[in-house]
Order: C-alpha cells, then structure tokens, then sequence
C-alpha cells in the first residue's frame, strides 16, 4: 500500500491524549468494543499496529487476540504492547496486507475463526480499487465464524462528500467576490482540513482520494472515501450481510446513558452540562461511521441479522429481508425495506449515513 503510508503515531503520548481529535476516536473504539465484544471472544484486529488498544481488548476480556498488520513496524508494537504488560489473553500476530494477500491461504495452517473481525482504522485505505475492497471483505468471511460479526470504524463519505459539495457550490456561486486563492477543493473548519486531489463533480465508486489533517498533526494522512453501496454488495458476494452504518453522533446520542460517563473521563470541553456533544466534539465525530456486518450462520433460522417484523408485514420471500433489498431495482423491481433497516440511500443517505443535516436525500 505504497500510495497510502500507515499514519506515524504521536510523536508523545501527551500529544496523542490532549488533541481532541485523538480522544474523541480513542473513545469511539472502547464504546464500540465494549457493546460488541463479549467476554472469552476470539478477537481478529484488521491493521491493529501501534498497540494503543492492547488495554481495550483486555478491559473486554477477551481470550484470544490476532492481530494483522502491513508493516513490520506495526505487528513489533502491537506484540510489544501485549507482552510488556501481561494481558490475560493469549495473542499472536502476523505480518500481512489484509487488502492484497490472501490470508485464507497464508494463514492456512493455523485455521483461524474468530468470533469477531475488526477494523478500527484503516477501511478506507481499501476503497482505492474494487480488487482491494473485495480481497478484504473475502479474508474477512474467511477468518470469520459462522453467526460471527465484522464491525469498526471508518470516516463517513456522506459528510465529507456534503461538505465539499457545498464548498464547491459556494466558491461558485461567489466566484467574483471571492479570492482567487481560494482553493474549492478545500474543506476547513476549527478542528480539520479536507483537500481533494481534483476538482469534480462525479462521485468515483474507487480510488476518490482526499487529504485529512487534523489541527493537532504535522502531517495530512491520505485516505479514499468509502462508497458504501459498494462495500454493501461486495460485503455480500463475500457472503457478510449488512446490519448497521451509523455515524459517530447518533451512535453517541443512542447510547448516551451508556458512554456519557465515560467520553467525560476522556477529558474537558466535549460535553455540555447536559452531556450533549459540544460543536467542536460533534464536528469531529461527525467525520466518523460505526459499520457492521454478520457472517450468517447456516444452522439458525431465522438468521440472526434478520430483523424481526410483525405479521401483516411479511410479504417478501426471505432474501428480500435478508439484505436482498440492497440489489439493483432494476433486477428486482422495488421493493418495501422492513422497519429498521431500509436503503442506505433513501434513509442515510447513498454515500453513508453522516449527521442528520447532511445527508443526501437520494442516490448520486
């Protein structure tokens, strides 16, 4: 992955636990790992180097850890992290690109199945061809167990493709009273800078790249946004069904009684006196989506993704409810989504579900 550097981590652990940014995201991976990982849980971590989650997964009490890394570097810090302080779970780690290698025939002698994949950081990288994005979803299906779940974090292509559009509309529209060094293609708020390589108005499925720099860092990390139709059907050729895509504040505002406590002891000036998100901590977070997706288990019926619907609702054949809905109208005609799930692009949004004031309304 020459053209996407794995980001260098903060050149000192105050750096890393005083910006903003580093503790809204340190926050966002423990409360997704202590709603999805249970205890005695063999854990696979996808790109897990640096080892700042070493304490996380042993908070969670899990039994087992493997963690995969592209980088040399990464797996010793990773194995560094596990083995200097004694973790109550067994680990092992290996070097491999989950994006490019084949980790059902690297791996083949150790026959991993894990009850969990994750994916904290990194998703992204794998949008810059179609050929990476499947390769990973496929070695995801296969180090997965069946009913087992594929779940983490991801930036949210709704609200950064929003906000360009709307910088670009902007630039535009006020082309003559504006600077002419203003560049359009550049996203800044208080806390970031989102730059797009080129101009455009065409939304590509892969390899649309960008530059993120947060306030706090010395240099811009290089990303592609994620089309989430495309990880959705590419999920489910690898045979994972989609459950959820939620961005960062409403995956907040759901469990606020839960995690209000908890972002509080991240530290000052993120919360209000009523726990609700202040607009630098919200403007963050907003950046970010929470995915998940199951290996369906061929020995429970009803599969456990499939959602539970009333009576007078069941009028599909049970694809349909499974996450057949998500095919092409073309192929299907259209069809009802049962409650609670529905197209991305009709409740969400087609590039992913971003906050509720920029979400696009229907497909590019």
């Amino acid at each position: 992955m020459n053209a996407f550097p794995v980001p260098v981590a903060a050149p000192a652990a105050t750096s890393r636990t005083e910006s903003t940014h580093h503790r809204l995201y340190e926050f966002a991976k423990t409360a997704i790992i202590k709603i999805f990982v249970h205890p005695y849980a063999t854990v696979c971590d996808l790109y897990c180097g640096g080892g700042v989650d070493a304490d996380k997964w042993d908070g969670a009490q899990i039994s087992h850890y493997i963690g995969i890394d592209a980088s040399t570097s990464g797996i010793s810090e990773v194995r560094e992290a596990w083995e200097s302080q004694r973790k109550n779970y067994t680990a092992e780690f290996f070097e491999a690109d989950p994006c490019t290698d084949n980790l059902e025939v690297q791996l083949q002698e150790k026959t991993i199945q894990a009850d969990l994949v994750c994916c904290l950081q990194h998703l992204q990288l794998c949008f810059e061809t179609e050929e990476k994005a499947r390769r990973l979803l496929c070695n995801v299906s296969s180090l997965l167990k069946a009913g087992g779940y594929f779940f983490g974090i991801t930036p949210d292509s709704s609200t950064i493709w929003a906000k360009y559009q709307k910088n670009v509309e902007a630039y535009h529209n006020r082309n003559s009273s504006m600077k002419p060094n203003i560049v359009p293609n550049c996203i800044r708020s208080e806390s970031y800078m989102i730059t797009f390589e080129v101009e455009e108005e065409k939304f590509r499925l892969f390899g649309k790249k960008y530059q993120l720099k947060f306030a706090s860092d010395i240099t811009a990390e290089t990303h592609c946004l994620v089309h989430f139709p495309s990880l959705i059907r590419l999920a489910r050729e690898a045979g994972l069904e989609y459950v959820e895509i939620q961005n960062l504040t409403e995956f907040y505002d759901d469990n606020k009684a839960q995690f209000a406590g908890m972002i509080t002891n991240s530290g000052p000036n993120l919360l209000d006196t009523r726990g609700r998100l202040l607009p630098r901590s919200y403007d963050i977070l907003g950046l970010y989506t929470t995915f998940i997706f199951q290996k369906p288990d061929p020995d429970v019926e009803p599969p456990l993704t499939t959602p539970l619907l009333p009576d007078d609702s069941y009028s599909h054949d049970e694809r349909e409810w499974q996450g057949a809905v998500w095919r092409d109208d073309e192929k299907n005609g259209p069809t009802e989504p049962p409650p609670g799930l529905g197209k991305i692009s009709e409740q969400k949004g087609i590039l992913g579900p971003g906050p509720p004031d920029l979400r696009f309304s229907e497909a590019l």
